[in-house]
């Protein structure tokens, strides 16, 4: 019974921090087309900024999974 508990438990680890960085990447997405939609002349910029942010939030699912 232990093992079958352990295994659940660490799914829930991997499932919220998947979660959480699908959230995470949807927030930086919506606010970089907000920003973009402000000022067009910066899409550069932002994207950068954006493909950042995603790539950090997305370090949340890995480390959710593999530790």
């Amino acid at each position: 019974m232990i093992p079958i508990i352990a295994e659940i438990t660490g799914s829930i680890q991997g499932a919220l921090g998947c979660f959480a960085a699908a959230i995470g990447v949807g927030l930086v997405g919506m606010k970089a087309v907000e920003a973009v939609g402000r000022n067009p002349g910066a899409s550069g910029k932002i994207l950068v900024q954006s493909i950042l942010g995603m790539a950090l939030a997305e370090a949340v699912a890995f480390y959710s999974l593999f530790l």
